[in-house]
């Protein structure tokens, strides 16, 4: 993550453990572990875990603009979305994924809807593309100003498909991003 470049044990967030917990910033000592050190592994910590919930809540937000399964504007909506889809939308169906899916979502269940989403929008052609957009843009437009309920359609499954690819990416083991970036490093640096 971009913020753990600016980490070190005299970075801001070392002194600010320091000062606020009162740890002193070469504690323990001779134990190899200090207020920097500490300091590095909560924002680890913070930064990946945030940025995946980010991602996730973002994707919930954006299921959340759309009508609402059980009631009436959502039940034609649900139906007319697997209509134009086939059988990609049950991918995203309410009833295929159930109501504690969101709610282990936004627990923080790391690859949430994600895989859903882009399996959904993999399996459209053009054509379904198209007609999804539509049938997401009608359900959009009665809350904006913006004209062109397709352009709306055609935003909703733009976010969602960038959202879902940032939170496959968060998904990925420390390890391998890290080792991604060494082999990068050093392959850019030759070049």
């Amino acid at each position: 993550m971009i913020i753990r470049g600016f980490l070190d044990n005299d970075g801001e967030l070392a002194q600010h453990l320091a000062q606020q917990l009162n740890i002193p910033r070469d504690w323990p000592q001779g134990e190899g572990l200090n207020a920097g050190h500490v300091a590095q592994i909560a924002s680890a910590a913070a930064c990946d875990v945030s940025y995946n919930q980010a991602s996730n809540g973002h994707l919930i937000d954006l299921f959340a603009a759309l009508p609402l399964p059980g009631t009436l504007d959502g039940d034609e909506f649900w139906m007319a979305l697997e209509k134009v889809g086939g059988t990609a939308a049950l991918y995203i169906d309410p009833g295929n994924m159930d109501g504690p899916f969101f709610d282990r979502l936004a627990r923080g269940d790391k690859a949430g809807i994600a895989d859903r989403v882009l399996s959904f929008l993999a399996e459209l052609d053009d054509q379904q593309r198209d007609a999804v957009t539509k049938v997401i843009g009608d359900a959009l437009a009665h809350d904006t100003l913006i004209p062109g309920a397709r352009y709306l359609g055609q935003l909703w499954l733009r976010d969602a498909e960038t959202t879902a690819w940032h939170v496959l990416l968060a998904k990925r083991q420390q390890h391998e991003a890290g080792d991604d970036r060494a082999r990068f490093f050093e392959a850019w640096g030759n070049a």
